[in-house]
């Protein structure tokens, strides 16, 4: 027997106001005509749900276009200006806090340098806090503009626990930390701010899938390569695990039995020969400089330029090797990925990789051929993510856009949805996509 449907008038108009919302976002400006097809919803529906939200400034409008016969008609667009968005990478070097305006355009940053191998729970934390007040500072955007925080961080996310997003960093030492509620206790938002804490490596791939190199792939993977190794995968359009897992813990899958020692404790894992801490231990042991304390984004630049010094100069054989064997290694990681997901895409990210992408990118396609089955490995094609350093902030921002929209521009009264937004490419953020990757429109 079929169920009852128990939705209300309430969730109908919810739902009404979602779908203008995500129609205009997406589509780009609409006229009040073209809506009603493009959302299913009836010319009075349309005329009443605009209203509403003209009136709450939400929506504007954006021209005026003929009309084949008839009176002019008027675009209307989701206001940028009419909410806040922030977006959070607690990566291992820094804490980035970005904020947005609903285009996803920056407004404000702040950068906070993380000494090295120093993941203090506190400190994280207050960085968070100082990033956040003073990015609203920046930009003079009162708290109450914002519609949630979003944070991108190294490890797994268990939102099973009544105080909210718990985060079990194995690398970091981080043993089921409680990060929402210490956020909430410490941040100066309003109390009713939602918070959306998630993998960081999840959130660079949904960012990489609405504005870069993953647009139009249905089946991706996303790897984040930074102090650590990372991957998001993503299978018809759906992020790996949906909302309430993290992402796949890829840079800890064996590659070598009895192998090096992991961070995580483990042996032979991927991340123990790829990532920049494990690459410059490396180097360290085969006779290279550095004492172990340094910056790793230093100690990456210099590894590249002992390996890559320019025509007057001779390279070091020691890191030209090194080099060889980590594209060995992250080929035969991704190899895995190809065999076990035949992803259309695989994008290489973070801010490791994106240093090292130019000089390895060739080996590592090579490697991972060599590793692969070739039916699948024929289909991959292997590229550098195209979003720079902030795709990780950009993707934590998409979480409280993603609750804007599923609850109809309002928030919702029982705390934020988690839900993981839809990876297909929105049309209205192109201008976004051809700011941060120089692309011509077509």
């Amino acid at each position: 027997m079929a169920k009852p449907n128990r939705r209300t008038v309430r969730d109908l108009r919810r739902g009404s106001r979602s779908a203008v919302l995500q129609q205009l976002y997406f589509g780009g400006p609409q006229s009040r005509q073209e809506l009603g097809p493009a959302t299913g919803l009836s010319s009075g529906s349309v005329s009443n749900v605009v209203a509403e939200l003209l009136g709450e400034g939400l929506l504007e409008e954006a021209g005026v276009v003929d009309s084949d016969g008839g009176r002019p008609r008027t675009l209307l667009r989701l206001a940028p200006g009419s909410g806040c968005l922030i977006g959070v990478d607690v990566g291992e070097t820094r804490v980035r806090v970005e904020l947005f305006d609903l285009a996803l355009t920056e407004l404000a940053r702040s950068e906070r340098p993380l000494p090295p191998r120093t993941y203090d729970v506190a400190r994280v934390v207050d960085d968070i806090r100082h990033g956040i007040a003073g990015v609203l500072a920046a930009a003079d955007v009162p708290p109450d503009r914002l519609l949630g925080v979003g944070v991108g961080v190294p490890g797994i996310v268990d939102r099973s626990s009544a105080q909210g997003a718990v985060v079990h960093g194995q690398t970091m030492g981080w043993d089921a930390v409680p990060l929402e509620s210490l956020l909430r206790t410490s941040v100066e938002l309003p109390s009713s701010t939602p918070y959306f804490i998630d993998n960081g490596a999840r959130t660079l791939g949904q960012a990489e899938m609405w504005f870069g190199g993953g647009r139009g792939a249905r089946d991706a993977v996303i790897v984040l390569f930074g102090s650590g190794v990372g991957a998001c995968i993503v299978t018809d359009g759906t992020l790996y695990g949906g909302a309430r897992s993290s992402a796949a813990e890829w840079g800890h899958t064996t590659v070598a039995v009895r192998g090096r020692t992991c961070r995580c404790g483990a042996r032979g894992c991927l991340e123990a020969y790829v990532g920049a801490e494990a690459m410059l231990a490396r180097w360290r042991e085969a006779g290279g400089p550095g004492d172990g304390d340094s910056d790793e984004e230093a100690g990456i630049a210099a590894l590249i330029a002992a390996a890559f010094p320019g025509e007057d100069g001779t390279p070091d054989r020691t890191a030209l090797d090194l080099l060889d064997e980590t594209a060995e290694y992250l080929g035969a990681g991704i190899s895995d990925l190809v065999n076990l997901c035949a992803p259309e895409r695989i994008l290489i990210g973070g801010w490791a990789g994106l240093q090292l992408g130019p000089h390895l990118l060739p080996a590592v396609r090579r490697y991972a051929a060599a590793y692969s089955l070739r039916h699948p490995v024929e289909r991959t094609v292997i590229e550098l993510g195209r979003l720079g350093l902030d795709a990780v902030t950009v993707g934590a921002a998409t979480l409280p856009l993603a609750d804007f929209f599923a609850y109809g521009g309002r928030r919702p009264a029982d705390g934020p949805d988690v839900s993981t937004p839809d990876t297909e490419a929105p049309a209205a953020l192109t201008g976004r996509r051809l700011a941060v990757t120089g692309e011509a429109p077509g």
